[in-house]
């Protein structure tokens, strides 16, 4: 598949990365002329230095024979512009747009802008991710990750190791024996900063992050057998009045919880945009970090600080600060993936990367076939994927023991007929089944091909 992708930031390199690596043929466009050289140095991708809304530059890209565009530039205008250049002058199929913009968003979600008048087929928010993100977060504060699967039926959950843990130092394969009805499978362990697929006879130490596979209705006793307590949310102090914040304070409201949200803002114009905005949310302007106004913000009382201002480094002080002052859980939101090794000295509990959870969304949508989910996990370093089988695929009727996946592979859950499945060595994949997959990132090609989806993007 060829694939333009305009923006070559974060995203758009973490994407370019994923694209390219899977064998695509991948074009980078960006203005900044030091961002396509390093995609280019570091990735099998061309690079274009250029306006991406410029027909000249497109045409350069190769835009005319294109089967997707992915517009991922800074400017929600720039990428607009280009999807509709794309559209009208080069007839490129899909396109795929991300916008910031709450005035742009509204008009669009409300079908204000018709396909004949912005020809956007995708559009992806990273404010309304990752303020999915947070409220996952915060509906398993015990976490420090969480997604959902299968169409709600099952959960990725990150859970730290400590001393509590009743399972440390038990070999993986003894949990079936120990705990015979729960449905829980650990597809990856982080030790050390390494992160990889675990055996059957590893265990889990003290100090590891494991990414655990489970049921929705096994959730609370997976929680349980991890060492972790349910906490309930009642009260959320938010820090951080922009759009993140907004949403998900708005969301809290629309969910009619007894959940008594109050925000920080520094900004008093933004403060007041969040105030007239909410109904029940207590709006406070003044600094995150000041000790008096988390003070008034009954800190101390608050079961979660929910730290998401537009500056990393602000975001871990307010989430320490307000631990100091007595709140027992924080989680931050943090763009640069280098400070994540801080968390733990830090106090942190849990963090969001909005970088993950935008490129995770931009991928489920980039893979439309047969592939219904895919969750990145850390720096890009694994992925969950989730995909129907198909019956050409080379796994259909062969049991999962039998299936030539890398060392670096696990089948987390297969989902039959509405029922979520613990695969096991002897368990046959089916033609129809949805599979939940964990790969590490050098892996994701290879489980790709096995299950056939690489091809159908469309």
């Amino acid at each position: 598949m060829k694939v333009i992708i305009c923006g070559a930031g974060q995203v758009g390199w973490q994407i370019a990365r994923h694209l390219s690596g899977e064998r695509n043929d991948v074009t980078v466009v960006d203005s900044n002329p030091d961002l396509v050289r390093r995609a280019t140095e570091t990735l099998d991708v061309q690079g274009i230095n250029g306006f991406a809304s410029y027909p000249n530059v497109l045409d350069q890209a190769g835009a005319r024979d294109a089967d997707m565009i992915i517009a991922a530039t800074h400017s929600d205008e720039v990428n607009m512009v280009t999807c509709q250049v794309a559209h009208s002058v080069f007839s490129i199929n899909r396109k795929i747009a991300r916008l910031r913009s709450q005035s742009y968003l509204d008009a669009i979600y409300s079908d204000l802008y018709r396909r004949d008048h912005m020809p956007i087929d995708v559009v992806i928010s990273p404010e309304r991710e990752v303020a999915e993100a947070a409220l996952q977060r915060l509906a398993a504060p015990a976490a420090f990750d969480t997604e959902t699967f299968m169409e709600g039926r099952a959960q990725l959950l990150g859970l730290r190791i400590e001393d509590d843990c009743p399972i440390v130092n038990t070999p993986l394969r003894q949990l079936t024996d120990l705990f015979s009805t729960l449905e829980v499978v650990v597809l990856a362990i982080r030790r050390d900063g390494k992160l990889f697929a675990p055996e059957a006879e590893d265990q889990l130490f003290v100090g590891d992050d494991a990414y655990v596979f489970a049921p929705t209705e096994d959730v609370p006793r997976t929680m349980e057998v991890f060492g972790k307590t349910s906490q309930t949310q009642e009260r959320l102090v938010i820090i951080g009045g922009g759009n993140i914040g907004l949403s998900v304070a708005k969301r809290i409201e629309t969910r009619g919880k007894r959940t008594r949200v109050k925000v920080i803002e520094r900004d008093r114009k933004v403060a007041e945009r969040a105030a007239d905005a909410l109904e029940r949310t207590i709006v406070l302007n003044g600094d995150g970090l000041d000790a008096q106004l988390l003070a008034e913000a009954n800190i101390s009382r608050a079961d979660a600080v929910l730290a998401v201002t537009d500056d990393d480094k602000t975001n871990m002080l307010a989430a320490v600060r307000a631990k100091a002052e007595g709140c027992p859980f924080a989680i931050a939101l943090i763009n640069d993936p280098t400070l994540l090794p801080m968390m733990e000295p830090l106090g942190i509990d849990a963090y969001i990367n909005p970088r993950s959870t935008t490129v995770s969304s931009i991928l489920r949508h980039v893979r439309h076939g047969r592939v219904r989910s895919v969750y990145s996990i850390g720096d890009a370093e694994a992925e969950v994927i989730e995909a129907e089988v198909m019956s050409t695929s080379n796994i259909a009727g062969a049991a999962i023991r039998e299936i030539d996946f890398p060392e670096g592979v696990l089948v987390g859950a297969i989902l039959r007929e509405g029922k979520v499945l613990k695969p096991s060595g002897a368990m046959r994949i089916e033609a129809g089944d949805v599979v939940v997959i964990f790969a590490l990132a050098s892996d994701v090609n290879r489980v790709e091909q096995l299950l056939q989806v690489s091809i159908d993007f469309f």
